[in-house]
């Protein structure tokens, strides 16, 4: 008798088709997390608690599930849905690591013995409606606007029709991910999202009627909020085009009277006031030494710069949480191949020559010049 893998391929679509819609549901009922929405993109995979009435997306990597912010549930159920989880992974043999949980996790937490945490940095809070009061208040802000309008730039929001797979924004991305001393990151920082948009919002920079840059909005339905989660400049951006995308979907969002709006998290940034640090000794070494020897992979000090220059109206801090009683050095490498998809010293390796390659050929150039 033959085989019809064309069904069988047919079936496998429809079943995921299925899963990401009941995923969809649950994030629009009691996704609260910022990076709730996230859980929707490519790559991550899905637990649902035995009611059925909760989702965790997270991906495995080296024993451990790596937990796409938090559980995704009612407030009240979050300790059950916690201990359900972990229960469950420890029957595979699996510990589980919360990466990006915020303060509603970190509270149910924050007094466990067989639980372990870290500060991974802050994320800056502003409201939409007072956020044109930033740019009236700071000249450096306002002049960064009319560069780009100077230069013609003009920013629109698309609807999802048109921005799903837009060849001119995919081709805007490649751009922008060429720029890249690293290999392209996924999980929490996945770039392939544009065939996965839904309720997200796209506002997309034109120059001559040539696409530069696009920023992307992922709502947090629960706190009616929005997360920036993705910031696009195309080869031919000009200067103030960041600042113009950011400007034009804030303003956008603020008129539904959307409680607030964040450009995510900065890692290892210092600006969240807490009140003990939690993080291990060890661990504030490590990425101590991170933040300042890995500015030619990975820029931390310019990125919190970038977003502070807005000036948030508070920032707020966001956590890894390990469900063991020592942070390990083995979950953090566990975290780090889950942005990797590899092992993160071939990761780190291959950075370190494309960024040599990139120094050879400006000190090529100088010379020539």
């Amino acid at each position: 008798m033959g085989f019809n893998t064309s069904i069988v391929v047919q079936q496998t679509f429809s079943s995921a088709l299925s899963t990401l819609q009941r995923v969809r549901e649950l994030v629009l009922r009691y996704g609260w997390n910022t990076t709730a929405y996230q859980i929707l993109n490519p790559g991550i995979s899905y637990w649902f608690s035995s009611a059925q009435d909760a989702v965790i997306g997270y991906v495995e990597r080296h024993g451990v599930r790596i937990v796409a912010g938090a559980p995704i549930c009612q407030e009240e159920r979050l300790p059950q849905i916690v201990i359900e989880f972990e229960r469950a992974s420890a029957q595979q043999g699996l510990n589980v690591c919360y990466f990006c949980a915020e303060s509603r996790l970190e509270s149910v937490l924050r007094n466990s013995a067989r639980h372990s945490m870290a500060l991974l940095g802050a994320q800056p809070i502003w409201q939409p409606q007072t956020w044109p009061l930033v740019f009236e208040h700071h000249a450096s802000l306002k002049a960064q606007l009319n560069r780009a309008r100077n230069k013609g730039v003009t920013v629109t929001e698309w609807p999802a029709e048109r921005a799903s797979r837009n060849p001119e924004l995919l081709r805007c991305l490649r751009e922008w991910l060429a720029t890249r001393s690293f290999p392209t990151l996924h999980f929490l920082v996945e770039p392939m999202t544009l065939e996965r948009l839904y309720d997200r919002r796209i506002f997309v920079a034109e120059r001559q009627s040539k696409v530069i840059g696009f920023v992307m909005a992922s709502p947090v339905p629960q706190r009616d909020g929005w997360l920036i989660e993705q910031i696009i400049r195309g080869r031919d951006a000009v200067n103030g085009t960041s600042e113009l995308m950011i400007d034009t979907a804030i303003r956008a969002l603020g008129v539904n009277d959307s409680a607030f709006v964040t450009l995510g998290l900065s890692p290892l940034s210092r600006r969240a006031d807490i009140e003990t640090e939690p993080t291990p000794f060890w661990l504030r070494v490590v990425l101590g030494w991170v933040r300042a020897h890995g500015r030619r992979f990975y820029n931390f000090d310019g990125l919190d710069a970038f977003k502070t220059k807005f000036h948030p109206q508070r920032w707020e801090p966001v956590f890894v949480i390990s469900n063991q009683s020592y942070f390990s050095p083995h979950t953090l490498y566990a975290v780090a191949a889950a942005f990797t998809q590899r092992s993160p010293i071939l990761a780190a390796t291959q950075a370190i020559w494309n960024a040599a390659q990139t120094e050879v050929r400006w000190l090529i150039k100088q010379k020539n010049t």
